[in-house]
């Protein structure tokens, strides 16, 4: 497991990797999301660093900081996976093979960010705790997207790997469930008894993405893997800043 979690890191993130392990990459697509809470208290220390400056310094640093962690992998997947839902069907694998960034990728990419934008505009001083929990479960949507559709690529594709060592949905969620339960937990004895339920609805895009975008495609490939975490991670920002302000 060990080397299964150290072979995420260094997949997931531009992080250095501790050192004395010996990185594996059979099974790492469960331990993304523990690489998405290792983002996500990151982007929540910057921000509170930056809260003397104001929204309008911290947004767009803290988004900058969320990608440049990432080291993008995601953000192309979701805009090649945009260029092939705008191609034919019969095209949408060579669309998103293709290097170019079309129109629909420019597109996606603006109102993802747009998205998140508004929703850490929204958020205010919540935002730190609110960016732990959605970097966490937009790592968790692709687990739903690799269990419930086919892979386009005839296990041929960079992703393959996931699926050909595959062990069952309920195996692959165990260190995800840990850590959420890890992680409500220590919300509820830090006193942020809201937080610690509000989180949960984080599973919702990380459910809905993945069944949409695998529905509209016929199934998944590494790209859209990548485009059920962009996207379930702008949703859950919203939604937890729209739930957030409604529950006061």
């Amino acid at each position: 497991m060990l080397r299964d979690w150290a072979g995420a890191w260094i997949f997931y993130s531009v992080l250095p990797l501790p050192p004395g392990v010996t990185p594996r990459f059979e099974r790492i697509a469960r331990f993304a999301p523990w690489v998405g809470l290792a983002i996500g208290l990151l982007e929540a220390g910057l921000w509170q660093l930056l809260m003397p400056a104001g929204l309008l310094v911290q947004i767009p640093l803290v988004l900058a900081l969320g990608i440049s962690l990432s080291g993008g992998l995601h953000l192309d997947g979701l805009m090649d996976t945009a260029d092939g839902l705008a191609a034919p069907a019969e095209r949408r694998l060579e669309a998103m093979d293709d290097s170019r960034v079309g129109a629909s990728g420019v597109q996606a990419l603006l109102v993802a960010l747009l998205l998140r934008i508004a929703a850490l505009a929204w958020l205010g001083s919540t935002a730190p705790v609110a960016l732990v929990w959605a970097s966490i479960w937009a790592r968790v949507s692709p687990l739903f997207a690799m269990e419930g559709f086919p892979y386009l690529r005839q296990r041929e594709g960079t992703a393959a790997f996931h699926l050909s060592h595959w062990q069952g949905l309920l195996a692959e969620l165990v260190p995800s469930l840990l850590l959420v339960f890890a992680l409500s937990g220590l919300l509820l004895a830090l006193g942020l008894s809201q937080w610690a339920v509000l989180g949960w609805l984080g599973v919702l895009p990380a459910l809905v993405i993945p069944w949409s975008l695998g529905r509209r495609l016929g199934g998944h490939s590494g790209d859209s893997y990548g485009a059920c975490v962009e996207w379930s991670l702008s949703w859950t920002l919203l939604v937890l800043a729209a739930v957030a302000s409604w529950a006061g």
